[in-house]
């Protein structure tokens, strides 16, 4: 009994005891375990990215660049962002534009010198860049924050109810802006020029100044449908093909190559020459015409060139001046596109909307456009590697033009495609509302990602012409004329390797290992025999249309 007692008396001294020494062996252990060891972080071995400058001085600050993967220290920067990271990390590395431990560095030495012969630059068959990789932006114009939202740019006006039927657009100063009525769509530019646009009899009609092009529904080929353009200017007939894109609601036409080159040409016309290849003035054949005369003081060739971009850099930009040079001829001798120019251009009060002078293409613009080349080149390359691969089975024939490949962006909204050069005269809308205009050889840089409403998008003016949009502003451009403008560019590029082919070998140009051509997977189908036709048809409806609308809107028709 005394046991049973006292045992009830110790159990709860026990308890109590434990309570107090238990905290005392935690904190004991606790100050005594060793910390975990962290996981090293694994360093990617990322390659540098493209680059618009280069070591080689030119006359006027023009710098060339003979490889891919070096750097400079001009202001255009990538897009998006270019500087690797690290592992599990989304910071950009310590040091910039420099690749991760282990990965390939560029040369320090110097600081901007190009890579040596035979660093990562294609090679026949070998790796090349990625087919519209991160490029940078012409003159350092770089999205904002938030680039992917629409343009919000509207231009001044207002719409009215035609009592025939349709609609007109009013710009403030009374001229009309565009039309619309039995299904065909007429627009003026700030600078005059006339686009006209319908459908009808399955053919999409197109006409813009004194010329235009026939599209209809040509073939499909791997799920992808393609349309066949009958271009006539001037009594001179061309005919394309084009890849269909449908994207956010709205149908784009992307230009196909209708041939390809050897594999080494490409190489060959990717990697740098050898040594510095001088082309004067009189080796291009421009000395003494009118358009060299007009806007020689506007853009400096290269004195040299380094690498084949470069050459092709020049012959574009000139074929772009000698369009507009051409344009400015056509407009002068057509009475009716001069008057609309001078009404409908904007009347003051925003002096952002008028260039202030005219300004020289820079040498970070024109490096930007050479980094175009350089990757319209890689991806035709690999264009035709694909094809090549594809077993050349014959396409099938297309249903109708509606139909389009869905899925993918046009070349005009990729993210990596920013940089664009005016091929013909476009409008621009400023943030105010006020219309400007952009002449081919204008250079604009792609802000925005999605379009509005209105199918069109932001860009900034990297380069332009007395009289264009004032060069650093930002306006709202239609998708539709930015993809035309790759189409253009990429068009003629291939032009300007065929007659790079043709020169090679002769006065210091280097020779190529092989010129050679081979049939695109989707060769271009015959001329339509009634695209010239059908364009007069369309000019002379338009004219109809125009001439009673102006007249119902001058009597004050419409609502």
């Amino acid at each position: 009994m005394n046991r049973v007692l006292e045992s009830k008396k110790i159990t709860p001294i026990w308890a109590i005891s434990l309570l107090l020494v238990m905290p005392v062996l935690a904190w004991g252990q606790h100050k005594t375990s060793a910390p975990a060891a962290k996981s090293a972080p694994q360093s990617h071995n990322t390659a540098p990215s493209h680059s618009t400058g280069g070591s080689h001085p030119t006359t006027g600050g023009n710098r060339q660049a003979t490889g891919g993967t070096h750097q400079t220290t001009s202001g255009s920067r990538p897009t998006g962002g270019n500087r690797p990271t690290t592992a599990g990390s989304n910071r950009p590395a310590a040091g910039g534009n420099r690749p991760t431990a282990g990965g390939n560095r560029p040369n320090t030495t110097g600081g901007t010198r190009p890579s040596t012969t035979g660093g990562n630059r294609p090679t026949a068959g070998g790796n090349r860049p990625t087919a519209g990789g991160n490029r940078p932006t012409a003159g350092g114009n770089r999205p904002a924050a938030g680039g992917n939202r629409p343009a919000a740019y509207r231009p001044a006006g207002t719409t009215r109810q035609l009592r025939g039927g349709g609609t007109a657009n009013i710009r403030p100063n009374g001229s009309i802006r565009s039309i619309d009525r039995n299904g065909m769509h007429i627009e003026h530019g700030v600078g005059g020029r006339r686009t006209v646009v319908s459908e009808r009899n399955g053919a999409r009609i197109v006409t813009s100044g004194r010329g235009g092009y026939v599209q209809r529904a040509y073939v499909v080929r791997g799920g992808r449908t393609f349309v066949s353009r009958t271009y006539v200017y001037g009594g001179v007939v061309h005919v394309g093909v084009y890849r269909s894109y449908y994207w956010g609601g709205h149908p784009y036409y992307g230009w196909y190559p209708g041939y390809y080159w050897a594999p080494g040409f490409y190489a060959w016309a990717w990697n740098p020459w050898p040594g510095p290849v001088y082309w004067g003035v009189g080796l291009w054949g421009w000395g003494g015409a009118p358009w060299w005369g007009f806007y020689g003081g506007w853009w400096n060739p290269y004195p040299y060139y380094a690498a084949p971009a470069f050459w092709l850099t020049d012959y574009l930009i000139a074929s772009e001046l000698q369009a507009a040079y051409a344009a400015r001829q056509e407009a002068r001798a057509d009475e009716a596109a001069a008057a609309d120019a001078q009404a409908s251009a904007p009347a003051g009060g925003d002096a952002q909307a008028q260039a202030s002078g005219q300004v020289t293409l820079t040498p970070e613009v024109k490096e930007a456009i050479a980094e175009e080349v350089k990757a319209q080149i890689a991806a035709q390359q690999a264009q035709a590697q694909q094809a090549g691969s594809s077993g050349g089975s014959a396409p099938a024939p297309a249903a109708s033009t509606a139909t389009a490949s869905s899925g993918q962006a046009p070349p005009a909204l990729d993210p990596a495609q920013r940089t664009f050069v005016v091929d013909t005269p476009v409008t621009g809308v400023t943030a105010s509302g006020q219309e400007c205009g952009l002449t081919a050889g204008d250079v604009v840089t792609r802000l925005t990602d999605t379009p509005d409403s209105n199918q069109m998008v932001n860009a900034s003016v990297s380069a332009t012409k007395k009289g264009d949009c004032a060069s650093g502003q930002t306006v709202a451009v239609k998708v539709d004329d930015l993809q035309e403008m790759y189409n253009h560019f990429a068009d003629q590029l291939q032009s300007g390797m065929k007659e790079m082919a043709q020169k090679q070998g002769t006065n210091g140009m280097p020779k190529a290992p092989d010129t050679s051509t081979t049939a695109s997977d989707v060769p271009p189908p015959k001329p339509d025999p009634s695209a010239a036709q059908d364009l007069q048809q369309q000019q002379a409806q338009a004219d109809q249309t125009e001439a009673q609308v102006k007249q119902e809107t001058a009597q004050g028709g419409g609502q």
